[in-house]
């Protein structure tokens, strides 16, 4: 198929991933450490990850009240991807890692999550979890904590949600007060050498990787309030700080203990897909593992007190650009499992000036045109949404390694697309997965055929790391008015550059018209939506806001393709290679098709922006 084929006219074609070989920090590589990488992500998700992706999915984790049970084939590959390096592919020698551009990172993990979005989960918990703790941790944290999740040695998880408090983190109740009685150590609390220590006590939700017996152990990442004097917690978001709370009890010298952490699996959660990926709650400092006599699960500080939300959304926006990535390369491979299946189908006739010739042999189903359609569709989504999550990883670069000019305005864009990079591939590589059960009919709906499980495994990617609802508010609430709508300034200076560039090449001139014109409609729906400087009614349809701006944007990377495809057409690029010119003309069709069948869809969804439509904000209760 091609995924691969993709990934290079994606990374050199169009990104021109090359060029950040000049940089300082990527000089020790060229694209031929690059397709080394990439050839070694392949080779692993396909002999590792891909042929125990059903597996995981009908032999789900067990517990049996005190040990967590996996297949045994799960472990296997895990120590495969751990082994290989690449879980800090990214990262500073001195932290083990390669140092490779985020960019590559992240189509390296492209194909993991193709293989087995759920086992795929456990390295990107892991990464960002370390990432967090890179970013806001102290040294000595950063070495006992961060590096051995970059090295493949321990596993890493957030813990956010609550029973009583899902995406709402103002209202969760976890508690940490200060572990002034000890943990057998005889160091002062405020002294340890791991940071502040505290106790914690509370119940966390919905905690992926959470309990199992990989590795050596499991960093948990806990938001949690600090009372203060009188007892109280400060309301809302302001009092809650972040904690690192080890599984098993870690030595100032990095040393892991035998002994357990007072935190304790209450359950699995039993899901619809992402069956691989074991799913918990868990209670800390409920006393079953008590820590020098006492209940409470020893946890440090991590960071400000205060400020623990501020420090997890480093984990949160990065696990939102790779959820984003997760849901594109399950459209990805459920668009590969149509085509294939499409491909050598037979069924129906062609259609001639005097009806169909029924004596004439069946036609495979991809010639069939509504066919030709739900393939478009998916293309449009699993290539369009891949092409956003490299984009997103480039600018990670460009805040990184980039001139102060570049971090600038790569850091603006980044803030304001994630919620895109999150919701536009959850919401559409969905419908991508529905489309190929469609094309498969029945067979589609059996476990015969892996289309109904992309499709389960998909409809998460919607709910976790913030839903549609609360990614659409962070959108038009916050992002796009941001320092006086910096941001948005930013990408329409961006979009205009590539509109200008479509004028001037034959047959892309209407689509930057077409670009042109949404990009102006986007800017009029905000203005409109904030114009009565009422909150409750700019924000009563930013989920629709979401809709249609996320379809601009993905139309503006589409033209972005169709032109880095025209440039590679003049330059006789792949027309040789074993994908033929049909490969750069697909490229060109699905722009047409997204800026013809797609990207009209705005104007029904900034309407109601617009007008600032109350239809549903003041739809009651008692009326359903």
């Amino acid at each position: 198929m091609t995924h691969r084929a993709t990934l290079d006219f994606l990374l050199y074609d169009w990104l021109d991933a090359e060029s950040l070989c000049q940089r300082e920090r990527h000089l020790d590589h060229n694209r031929e450490t690059f397709t080394a990488v990439l050839d070694l992500s392949e080779k692993i998700a396909n002999e590792q990850f891909a042929p125990i992706n059903r597996l995981t999915d009908l032999q789900e984790p067990e517990f049996d009240g005190e040990t967590v049970h996996l297949p045994k084939e799960t472990p296997v590959a895990m120590q495969a991807f751990n082994e290989s390096g690449l879980m800090a592919a990214s990262k500073d020698a001195e932290l083990g890692g390669m140092q490779l551009p985020t960019a590559i990172e992240m189509a390296s993990m492209s194909f993991f999550y193709k293989a087995s979005v759920s086992l795929a989960a456990y390295p990107m918990l892991t990464r960002g979890n370390a990432n967090t703790i890179l970013s806001h941790g102290t040294p000595r944290q950063i070495e006992v904590f961060a590096k051995g999740g970059f090295e493949g040695r321990t596993f890493g998880t957030m813990c956010l949600s609550e029973p009583q408090a899902g995406s709402s983190l103002s209202d969760i109740t976890t508690r940490a007060v200060p572990d002034v009685q000890g943990d057998g150590t005889g160091v002062d609390w405020t002294q340890d050498p791991l940071g502040q220590r505290y106790r914690l006590r509370g119940n966390k939700m919905w905690i992926s990787g959470g309990e199992h017996e990989m590795g050596e152990n499991i960093v948990h990442l806990v938001l949690a309030k600090i009372p203060g004097a009188d007892g109280k917690t400060i309301p809302g978001v302001k009092g809650i700080s972040l904690f690192v709370v080890p599984r098993k009890l870690v030595k100032a010298d990095g040393s892991i203990t035998p002994q357990r952490n007072d935190v304790a699996l209450a359950g699995l959660n039993h899901k619809c897909g992402y069956r691989g990926t074991v799913n918990t709650l868990l209670n800390f400092g409920e006393g079953k593992f008590p820590v020098n006599g006492q209940s409470g699960a020893v946890g440090y500080l991590i960071g400000k007190e205060g400020e623990g939300l501020k420090c997890m959304f480093t984990l949160m926006n990065e696990a939102r650009i790779s959820v984003g990535l997760g849901a594109t390369m399950l459209g990805y491979a459920g668009f590969e499992a149509s085509l294939a299946y499409a491909l050598q189908r037979p069924q129906g006739r062609r259609m001639g000036a005097g009806g169909k010739d029924h004596s004439a042999p069946q036609i495979p189903i991809v010639e069939h045109t509504d066919v030709k359609r739900m393939l478009l569709m998916q293309k449009a989504v699993s290539e369009g949404g891949l092409a956003l999550g490299l984009l997103c990883a480039q600018l990670v670069d460009d805040d990184y390694t980039g001139t102060p000019e570049q971090r600038e305005r790569a850091n603006l864009l980044l803030e304001l697309l994630t919620p895109i990079a999150k919701s536009w591939p959850s919401e559409w590589a969905q419908e991508a997965n529905s489309q190929a059960i469609q094309i498969l009919g029945g067979a589609g709906y059996t476990r015969d055929f892996p289309v109904e499980q992309f499709w389960r495994d998909n409809r998460l990617n919607m709910i976790h790391e913030g839903t549609h609802g609360i990614q659409g508010l962070d959108l038009l609430g916050r992002k796009v008015v941001m320092n006086g709508g910096k941001a948005l300034s930013v990408l329409a200076e961006r979009i205009s550059q590539t509109i200008t560039r479509a004028g001037q090449v034959a047959g892309l001139a209407e689509h930057g018209n077409a670009l042109a014109a949404a990009l102006q409609k986007i800017g009029q729906s905000t203005k409109a939506a904030w114009s009565s400087g009422v909150p409750e009614e700019a924000l009563a349809n930013a989920t629709a806001d979401l809709q249609a701006f996320g379809d601009t944007v993905l139309a503006w990377i589409w033209l972005e393709l169709a032109l880095a495809a025209k440039a590679a057409q003049a330059k006789g690029q792949w027309d040789q290679g074993p994908l033929g010119t049909g490969f750069l003309q697909g490229k060109l069709a699905t722009a047409d098709y997204f800026f013809r069948f797609e990207l009209p869809k705005i104007d029904a969804w900034l309407g109601v922006v617009s007008g600032r439509d109350m239809t549903c904000a003041q739809a009651q209760a008692d009326w359903f």
